[in-house]
């Protein structure tokens, strides 16, 4: 059972950066497939980023490209998030998810374990 753990979450103007990471522990965390996902008040989980096993692909939904960049450390079992050029509307709580599949994907549903979530909240 894969445990995960976001931090790094918290109050920024609109413009400026946070990193969030996620550690993992329990499971066999670099074989998974890892993701970010967001949701926003009264929104359903809307897909970030995604990075595969090795961490040589990722994968961004086409609003988060350019501003938002994932990577992981294996030897650390974490994933990182890092956000710049921050909007008002990226405002939400941010989970991260693991896959032990071998495809990334966009779906909630596709995802195996998931974080408790970090709140971001940028204001202009």
């Amino acid at each position: 059972q894969e445990q995960l753990v976001e931090s790094g979450g918290g109050l920024v103007q609109a413009g400026g950066s946070l990193r969030l990471s996620c550690a993992a522990s329990g499971g066999t965390f670099r074989t998974y497939i890892m993701a970010w996902f967001r949701q926003a008040p009264a929104k359903e989980h809307e897909f970030v980023a995604a990075i595969n096993w090795s961490g040589d692909h990722t994968y961004y939904a086409d609003s988060m490209k350019g501003r938002f960049t994932v990577s992981r450390d294996n030897a650390k079992n974490t994933v990182y998030l890092h956000m710049i050029s921050l909007k008002p509307e990226d405002t939400a709580v941010y989970y991260c998810a693991a896959d032990q599949g071998s495809t990334w994907h966009e779906l909630p549903g596709e995802y195996d374990y998931w974080g408790q979530g970090t709140q971001v909240t940028v204001f202009s």
